[in-house]
């Protein structure tokens, strides 16, 4: 791997390509260049892969007074309602903002006024009401399309794709004299073979969750929370990551990889069967199959460890076949690849990871605890999601918050870092040899955490798993400095980091709150409301 060549300057460095980094470049770009960064290309993201929507007070019987009653009560007094409030309350001028892009979402005739249209909302887990504004089922796909045509025609925005942030870049680390900022990233070129360094007086991440670092996720590939981990290493605080929210529905078939059945089959009335074909929703919750989905998972994993079946099941098959296949056309055509007609045949599911509610601690504006860092979307704890995300509120915490912080950096601009940066220096590493070890370890962890960082926890569990996962990072640290680094080291050495922070996290809250369900602490404690699990490096 050859030297780095001179830093790549600019304004604003955009980490991600979702809807949260989509959203500030837009917007950053009309004060100065931005240079976004996309580990693989420019579509892949969470974003893309998000099918149920984007919830937002919209119908004529919702109140924003419903929406953040709904959120809290989900969040299990977590949430910091001022929050809460302030990004339910800006919701609908964002979105519509994200419909002038080109955006569309479903409509239908307003059977009070024939002739006229109207914005077909759902209802999902959670919900008091329909206010969930979706395109068929493929929403997050067609919010990512008009942002990435809108990126395409800003000559501000430089899309550099396959490229793969390894660490951040901060006075602090390179001794520059003054209080510590961040002032920019080394990025591996994996197509140049070599680590450049972007600067940038204001650095961005929207990078997204961490679903990769257990077994089962509904993630894409790239969920391998490599912003919680730099900014960790950076020396920022990360809060509450014990939260990860399981997907009570993902298609269970040994050839359908990642593949998530929405939550709003349920908000259209689809129901979970046991292997006996009973409904079982009923004896957990009064809200059944639309309790929230911390609620829905445990269920369905206590049924299928009461029955000892492999998965249970979603029937929607009540509902007219035209009604099934138009609202959920995606869902109908990757089922029936695997043989499963769901106009006809009930759907196999298992819970499976899928949200981050936890992450870099930072405010509405994104500022994190490191002066020139900002962090949005999934990979930001801002305190909206406490202890459990109610459905479809992520996109629009992304859309929100990615505006604020852009709108932070045109009033209040960073002066630029006009000190020596030091390039990348690979020293006597030498090209990985055996990268079995690589995919050993990553596979470890993701077991690990399957098994012992589950719904479903335990103190014994989790001390078993700090140790192993320590274990591994100690192996994990003498190859990362011994050879040089490629992007499946870099996902291991994010993932391991990730890990130990979500079970360090976990094994600081001695109850049972939201997605956080510990069998030695089964209930919640009044003392822990409000109280966020945070961790700071310290070596």
């Amino acid at each position: 791997m050859d030297e780095s060549p001179p830093p790549l300057r600019f304004d604003f460095l955009v980490l991600g390509s979702g809807i949260a980094g989509l959203t500030f470049a837009l917007r950053a770009a009309r004060a100065g260049r931005v240079a976004l960064v996309t580990k693989k290309n420019r579509a892949d993201s969470n974003t893309n892969w998000a099918q149920g929507g984007i919830a937002s007070v919209w119908g004529p019987d919702d109140t924003l007074e419903l929406h953040v009653r709904d959120t809290l009560e989900a969040g299990a007094g977590l949430c910091r309602e001022d929050v809460v409030r302030s990004i339910i309350g800006e919701g609908p001028a964002r979105i519509g903002e994200l419909m002038e892009l080109g955006a569309h979402f479903d409509d239908r005739e307003d059977p009070a006024h024939p002739g006229r249209r109207e914005l077909d909302l759902t209802r999902e887990g959670g919900h008091s009401r329909r206010r969930v504004l979706h395109a068929k089922d493929a929403t997050g796909a067609e919010i990512e399309r008009a942002l990435l045509q809108a990126v395409a025609s800003e000559p501000n925005i430089a899309v550099y794709e396959n490229h793969f942030g390894v660490d951040l870049v901060t006075t602090a680390k390179i001794g520059a004299p003054g209080p510590n900022r961040c002032v920019g990233a080394y990025v591996l070129n994996p197509a140049g073979n070599r680590v450049e360094l972007f600067a940038a007086a204001a650095v961005i991440l929207a990078t997204g969750g961490c679903g990769k670092v257990y077994l089962y996720t509904t993630n894409p590939d790239i969920a391998t929370g490599d912003g919680v981990a730099m900014a960790y290493r950076a020396g920022a605080g990360v809060a509450n990551l014990e939260f990860v929210q399981f997907h009570p529905t993902c298609l269970f078939h040994p050839r359908a990889k990642s593949f998530l059945i929405s939550e709003a089959v349920r908000g259209e009335g689809g129901v979970l069967r046991g292997t006996d074909g009973t409904r079982f929703m009923d004896r957990y919750d009064v809200r059944a199959e639309l309790a929230p989905r911390d609620i829905v998972a445990r269920a369905i994993d206590s049924e299928m460890k009461r029955t000892g079946a492999d998965c249970v099941f979603l029937d929607i098959t009540h509902k007219p076949a035209r009604f099934i296949i138009d609202h959920f056309p995606t869902i109908y055509r990757r089922c029936l690849e695997w043989g499963i007609d769901i106009t006809k045949d009930s759907i196999p599911v298992v819970p499976a990871a899928h949200y981050q509610c936890g992450g870099v601690i930072t405010n509405l504006a994104g500022e994190t605890e490191i002066p020139g860092l900002y962090a949005v979307g999934e990979v930001a704890c801002t305190g909206l999601h406490g202890a459990n995300r109610l459905a479809s509120n992520s996109l629009l915490e992304a859309l929100v918050c990615a505006h604020r912080a852009a709108d932070r950096l045109l009033v209040q601009r960073p002066e630029p870092f006009t000190g020596p940066l030091p390039p990348w220096q690979t020293g006597d590493a030498t090209d990985p040899d055996e990268l079995v070890v690589v995919s050993h370890n990553w596979d470890e962890i993701r077991r690990t955490l399957w098994d012992y960082v589950g719904i479903v926890r335990t103190d014994k569990r989790l001390r078993r798993a700090e140790k192993r996962l320590g274990n591994l990072q100690e192996e994990i640290r003498e190859y990362y400095w011994n050879f040089r680094v490629t992007s499946d080291l870099l996902e291991l050495r994010n993932i391991a980091m990730v890990a130990e922070l979500i079970v360090g996290c976990a094994l600081q809250r001695p109850e049972s709150r939201g997605l956080h369900y510990n069998l030695d602490h089964p209930k919640p404690d009044p003392a822990w409301a409000q109280r966020d699990t945070v961790m700071r490096r310290t070596r």
